[in-house]
Order: C-alpha cells, then sequence, then structure tokens
C-alpha cells in the first residue's frame, strides 16, 4: 500500500527527533488532554477519554497515537479498531465520532502518524483505515461526501437566539413551551436511554448498550449533560449533549411516540440552546447529518447551514469504500423489520449490532 502523501519522503533531523508513542499512562492521559484543549483544530471528539469509551463502553481496541518532540507533545491520532462478522473491520479516526484524525503542529508529525496508521491497518488486516476530519487534508485519498455537520454561533441573549430560528421552525418551538413542557438535567442515563432506544427501534436503527452511556457520563463527568424534557410529569423526550471549550454538541437525542404531537424535540433542542448560553456558550453544532434525510433537512430548517465533512479513506484489504449506512438499499428489508420490532428485544439484542457500526 502506498503510504500517505502527507508522510515525508525521506526522515530529516528534526524528523529523527520525533518519537511515536501509544496512550498508555495516566500522566499521557493529562498531555494529551492539555494538548487538546490548547490546538485549534481538535475537538471533544480528540479528547483522551474517548479511548476508554471504545474499549469499556464498547470493547474494542483503541491504539492512541501521539508524537513527541523534545519531550513535548506535538501530534496526536485517536484510533479505534472496529471487527464485526457483519460489516468487516476497519481502523477509524474516531468510530461513534463525527470528527477525527491526526492534531498536529506541523505537515511534518501529522504524515508520521499518518504513517503510522496505515501500518497498524495493514498489520491488523483490516479492510479500512478512515480519518473523520473537518478539513480536506487528503484530496488524493478516496473519499466521501455523505455527511456534513451544522455548527453556529449563538448569542447570549436568549431571545435572539430564539429569533434567529426561522418562522416555522420557531412556531414548532412555542408550541414546545405552549403545551407545557419542562426540562432538566439529570445525574443518570437510565431515564435518557428508555426514550432513546425507543427513538431509534422507531428509525429501524438497533440501540448502543447501556453501558456505552454509562461510560460516557463516568468518563467525562460535567462535560457530558443529559437533559430531559417531561409533560405532566411524564418523560418524553431526552438529550446527552457534550461539552468542549465554549461549545455544545447535543450528540444522542431522542422521544416516544407521544414527543411528536407536543413538539418535545423542538423544545429539547431550545432547551439545550437556551441553557447553554446563558451559561456563557458561544458555539451550538448540531452534530452531522447524512444528506438526503430528515435529519439533514431539520438541521437546515434550524437556520443551521451545512459544512461538508471530509471523510478520507485507505484501502487496505478492501476493494471498494464502506456503505454502511441507512440510505444504502441493501439494507432497506433489515430497517422495516427492525421498526416492528418489540421494544425489549430491541434493547436486547440492538447493542450486539450497534457496537459495531462504527
Amino acid at each position: 500500500m502506498d503510504s500517505p502523501s502527507t508522510a515525508p519522503a525521506e526522515p530529516d533531523a528534526s524528523t529523527a527527533a520525533i518519537r511515536l508513542a501509544r496512550l498508555e499512562t495516566d500522566a499521557d492521559l493529562a498531555r494529551w488532554d492539555a494538548f487538546v484543549d490548547r490546538h485549534p483544530e481538535a475537538t471533544f471528539f480528540h479528547r483522551a477519554g474517548w479511548k476508554q469509551v471504545l474499549e469499556q463502553g464498547l470493547g474494542h481496541r483503541a491504539p492512541f497515537l501521539y508524537a513527541e518532540r523534545d519531550g513535548e507533545l506535538c501530534g496526536i491520532l485517536p484510533l479505534g479498531e472496529i471487527r464485526s462478522l457483519l460489516f468487516g473491520r476497519a481502523l477509524i479516526s474516531t468510530p461513534f465520532c463525527v470528527y477525527g484524525g491526526a492534531v498536529a503542529d506541523d505537515p511534518e508529525v501529522r504524515g508520521l502518524l499518518e504513517t503510522e496508521a496505515c501500518r497498524l491497518a495493514e498489520t491488523a488486516g483490516v479492510g479500512h483505515l478512515e480519518l473523520r476530519e473537518r478539513e480536506p487534508h487528503h484530496p488524493d485519498w478516496p473519499g466521501k461526501a455523505l455527511y456534513a455537520t451544522f455548527r453556529r454561533a449563538i448569542d447570549p441573549d436568549p431571545e435572539r437566539n430564539l429569533q434567529q430560528i426561522p418562522r416555522k421552525q420557531r412556531a414548532m418551538v412555542r408550541k414546545g413551551i405552549k403545551a407545557g413542557l419542562s426540562s432538566r438535567f439529570d445525574d443518570g442515563v437510565d431515564a435518557l436511554y428508555r426514550v432513546y432506544s425507543e427513538s431509534v427501534r422507531n428509525l429501524g436503527t438497533p440501540v448502543f448498550p447501556r453501558r456505552y452511556f454509562r461510560v460516557l457520563k463516568q468518563v467525562f463527568g460535567d462535560d457530558c449533560e443529559v437533559l430531559l424534557v417531561e409533560h405532566q410529569g411524564a418523560l418524553v423526550s431526552g438529550v446527552m449533549s457534550f461539552r468542549f471549550r465554549d461549545e455544545v454538541l447535543p450528540y444522542y437525542g431522542g422521544g416516544t411516540q407521544a414527543a411528536r404531537a407536543l413538539k418535545a424535540n423542538d423544545f429539547m433542542y431550545w432547551e439545550v440552546m437556551r441553557r447553554a448560553c446563558v451559561e456563557g456558550v458561544r458555539t451550538f453544532d448540531f452534530g452531522r447529518s447524512k444528506r438526503g434525510t430528515g435529519a439533514f433537512d431539520f438541521k437546515r430548517n434550524w437556520g443551521f447551514e451545512p459544512e461538508p465533512l471530509h471523510y478520507a479513506y485507505r484501502l487496505v484489504r478492501a476493494n471498494e469504500l464502506p456503505d454502511v449506512n441507512p440510505l444504502n438499499p441493501k439494507y432497506r428489508l433489515f430497517i422495516a423489520a427492525w421498526k416492528r420490532l418489540p421494544l425489549p428485544l430491541s434493547q436486547l439484542i440492538g447493542p450486539l449490532l450497534a457496537r459495531n457500526l462504527g
């Protein structure tokens, strides 16, 4: 396999001083996160805690690579290895996350990290290596234009943020308010799991293990918050959001059958925005969605413009790019059947599939 175009042709004096290693010790965890905090290209999904989440929450190997020069961290590359009989094997930066890829102080360090990732992919015998990046670092690699992310600055004044939502969508939020919906934070994940698992079952998608959400909460603490929406004391929707710097990222959200009529999901995302802005959060990250889906249109209806994501691939044993997503026609019958499963059964067998979707 050819090495990435970003890798240096010949090591020079500065390259020889760069050491590559794997994230292992508590001291390295602290150094890793300090690098993430200071680097402008880093995201929440580059944080060291994802190694523990992938390993303990989902049971995957997570060879997180870092580079150091003269004892100082100068680059990182979080990786997760997915091994699935149904969906194949892959090395991804970062699986179950919208952003990933190498973050480095210079192109030379990036190239060394990516060259090592290619070597690991070959050694592991995976089908492909995937880097989920916001910027197009690899225009010469095979890629996909399937996903877009939605990000926007928010105002310190909640009323101004409400007015910035287009009229029709703003009306949905106001309907939720008039319906008497209320929101509250929850320290646990069990209530969220009830509504989230029902929501993804209704979409025909397997749900993640409950353990995964518990590990997320345990690892990221206050930077992983759960907001629940209730109507007359009954739970109707919920969302897990991530905090990073001055950003909030509502990530895992869903609602019950009653949520649609009550406009509970509209109210829920508004509450995330409203609560965050008064706490000093200045960026609302609505996450990624696939083009041509209802979620993509929903976010545009909120006044967010799509920003293309650049997912780059290096094929190792695979002959073509992976296509594991609900838009693939070959999964149509599976999705239709999954929607009809009793909820307890979907909660039982769903995690066995979802942990391998990446």
